[in-house]
């Protein structure tokens, strides 16, 4: 990856619906180069998709929930069963293994307290947990789907 393929990157995560014709302007090429850079780009697996970003109070997904786990088994049978079981849960945004105290933390998106209750049922309920802490976000500070390449 070049310094133009990282302003196409930054372009692209600006704003994924700019024309080919757009993204070249703003990185110095023309259309046809830039768009066979992209082209590897997604064929590389750097781009994976674009989409559309939602506001979530908007649509009536108002409530953010970072979920702590710990789990007393540590197998890989166990951790295989685990993602599957909470990947296909819609609530689930984000599902991270994670290094220290705390094996697994997913950030959960919910409408309200009762549909927070059931989707922490139906958790409980995939495989044996040691502990499930829920932490409610109170305010969103800053939010970036943007990574900070240079």
């Amino acid at each position: 990856m070049d310094a133009i393929d990282r302003k196409i990157l930054l372009t692209l995560q600006d704003d994924a619906s700019l024309s080919v014709a757009e993204i070249g302007q703003r990185v110095g090429l023309s259309s046809t180069p830039c768009w066979k850079r992209i082209q590897r780009l997604e064929a590389e697996g750097i781009i994976q998709k674009r989409v559309a970003l939602i506001d979530q109070d908007k649509v009536g997904l108002g409530i953010t929930v970072f979920v702590s786990i710990e789990t007393g088994d540590h197998s890989q049978e166990w951790l295989d069963r685990f993602a599957r079981l909470v990947s296909v849960m819609p609530e689930v945004m984000e599902f991270h293994r994670m290094a220290g105290d705390v094996d697994y933390m997913l950030r959960v998106v919910v409408s309200d307290m009762q549909s927070y209750d059931g989707f922490y049922k139906r958790l409980i309920a995939t495989v044996s947990l040691k502990n499930v802490t829920s932490r409610f976000a109170m305010e969103k500070i800053k939010s970036t789907t943007a990574l900070p390449i240079a």
